[in-house]
């Protein structure tokens, strides 16, 4: 049985990454790219705590577009800036730290 080395808890009892989503500061904004395209950011979720590349398949799979990880940013294709947060919350942030 793995145990975490932080929080002591086995693997699948770890509560460590909750408890590192309520410490967030996110930010959700739209930015003007090359040829006209809107891309969604979402900055400010801190990639040492939280697993990004599991937050940006979840986004992804949920607004059907594609997008990436650049500089601890997740970039979505296309103006999602009001559904994001409402994914954000079903995947467990808290709504006040949302922006």
């Amino acid at each position: 049985m793995e145990v975490c080395p932080k929080c002591g808890l086995p693997k699948e009892a770890c509560v460590c990454e909750t408890i590192a989503k309520t410490k967030q500061k996110i930010k959700i904004g739209t930015v003007k790219k090359r040829y006209g395209k809107i891309a969604t950011l979402i900055i400010g979720i801190d990639e040492k705590e939280i697993d990004l590349k599991h937050i940006a398949k979840e986004l992804k799979s949920e607004f059907a577009c594609g997008g990436t990880i650049k500089n601890n940013e997740i970039e979505l294709q296309g103006d999602h800036s009001r559904k994001a947060k409402e994914v954000l919350i079903k995947l467990g942030f808290p709504p006040e730290s949302i922006e």
